[in-house]
């Protein structure tokens, strides 16, 4: 056996595990969404509790993740990709073999720090991958983000229909444990680290900012956008925010390197990111929307729960089929020209689904479209990010990528319910108008656009091609 071989088939090994937690890791998001009526029922809890199992994973892998990923370039990624996944095994277990509430809750609050996966995957592989099957890699797992959401919408049906609410966190458990044995024997600790010191405030006042949000973000509607709770709970995280900026202008190793974040490119990158994940979200909720709505709706195909959920898959099969597409168009046109395409790819799709739809092959194609340009798009941000920054900074610098996306993905949830509330399709409907539909597909057609035009934006900062690995 020769040692190009060997080396060939042990990159293949790290690509593959990789990918694979970071799908498992997006999986968290979406495998409790469609099942939450059927969780209220029985948990024996009311709707708007039983939407924190939701939240509360929102709430954690927003405000882990940048902490996680500042911890993995300070004391080993590879180190911190287990701990990663380590809590999402013990979480999963907990959920599954004590199914309170209350147990249910705290497991879901641990899957929440999966969400560092990617970000710290993806930085792991630029150091131990050759720059070709690196490219390719993080294209795979990039899109896992998509693949990983949208699974989880199609098998929650099927699972719990199965096996009861236990089998979603018992899927979870198994999974992760074998994709952590995995990690262990195939993957390697990547050499470059930060030698500074962790920053305590920083965290505190991050996390500390980034939960008031997130509550704001994901239960303003509940709560009633004018209401106390809402303002206060806004004045939080506003407060906490800023002097979270202020502390980290001046710390010498802070949490997330302020200076670096919103200089260009790599703020232009993150705002891309956040707009194009926004397009990705939307792409999940609207199409939910189209395939359980009634037909009464004017739009809707009134399918039950397992048969939608294998419609809302067709995002992820065309996201899988356009990985390897994305890492030939990363090594051979760069991150900014796949970027662009990507989000072109996007608007179009969106566009198509504003003017065709009312059948399941309607639906299914206009998903599928929105999917290869979600692939595209998000192959070509991390490549883009590790382009703008140094080495040692890569894991904490796709970490905050990472966070923009998280934030994407939470004011798409919030969004999408003031919308329901503003523009039913009738008394106490959980389904949007006729009209809201399309307006909701015109405006995000016009986020993937902006998106598109960000990205050609980047063409003034000289980064048109990935970095060597």
């Amino acid at each position: 056996m020769s040692y190009t071989s060997a080396a060939y088939r042990g990159e293949r090994r790290i690509v593959g595990v990789l990918a694979a937690c970071g799908m498992l890791s997006s999986l968290q998001f979406t495998l409790v969404v469609p099942i939450l009526p059927e969780a209220s029922r029985l948990l024996g809890v009311s709707a708007g509790d039983a939407a924190w199992l939701v939240t509360i994973t929102l709430l954690v892998g927003t405000v882990g993740t940048p902490v996680l990923s500042r911890l993995a370039d300070m004391y080993g990624r590879r180190r911190m990709l287990l701990v990663a996944m380590t809590l999402l095994v013990a979480g999963s277990v907990l959920a599954a073999a004590v199914p309170t509430f209350t147990a249910i809750l705290v497991g879901r609050a641990l899957q929440g720090f999966a969400v560092a996966v990617v970000p710290i995957g993806i930085s792991l592989l630029s150091a131990l991958v050759k720059r070709r099957r690196a490219e390719m890699g993080m294209a795979l797992i990039s899109g896992t983000l998509g693949v990983g959401s949208a699974v989880g919408l199609a098998l929650a049906g099927s699972l719990v229909t199965w096996g009861g609410l236990p089998a979603i966190f018992w899927l979870s458990a198994a999974a992760g444990s074998v994709f952590t044995a995995l990690v262990v024997l195939f993957v390697r600790e990547a050499p470059a680290r930060d030698p500074g010191r962790f920053d305590l405030i920083g965290a505190v006042l991050l996390s500390l900012g980034l939960v008031a949000l997130m509550l704001v973000l994901s239960r303003a509607a509940a709560w009633g956008p004018a209401t106390g709770t809402t303002i206060g709970t806004l004045a939080v995280a506003a407060s906490a925010l800023t002097g979270w900026l202020l502390w980290e202008r001046r710390h010498p190793s802070p949490v997330i390197d302020v200076r670096t974040s919103l200089r260009s490119p790599v703020l232009q990158i993150n705002v891309a990111s956040f707009v194009a994940t926004f397009g990705m979200y939307a792409n999940h909720l609207l199409t939910a929307q189209e395939a359980l709505a009634p037909t009464s709706t004017g739009y809707g195909l009134g399918l039950p729960l397992t048969t939608a959920g294998f419609l809302l898959a067709a995002s992820a099969v065309s996201m899988i089929l356009l990985s390897p597409v994305a890492g030939r168009m990363l090594s051979r046109f760069g991150g900014r020209i796949t970027l662009a395409v990507g989000a072109a790819v996007m608007t179009a799709a969106f566009v198509f689904r504003l003017l065709f739809h009312g059948s399941v092959p309607l639906v299914a194609v206009g998903a599928a479209l929105v999917g290869s340009g979600v692939a595209l798009a998000f192959a070509a941000m991390p490549a883009l990010i590790m382009a703008s920054v140094p080495a040692h900074q890569t894991a904490g610098a796709n970490g905050v990528n990472s966070l923009a996306r998280s934030l994407s993905g939470a004011v798409a949830g919030a969004a999408f319910a003031l919308v329901i509330m503003a523009a039913p399709a009738g008394p106490e409907s959980a389904y949007l108008s006729a009209s809201a539909l399309s307006w909701c597909f015109a405006a995000v057609a016009v986020c993937a656009a902006v998106t598109c035009l960000l990205a050609l934006g980047l063409a003034k900062t000289g980064i048109t091609r990935p970095p060597s690995a």
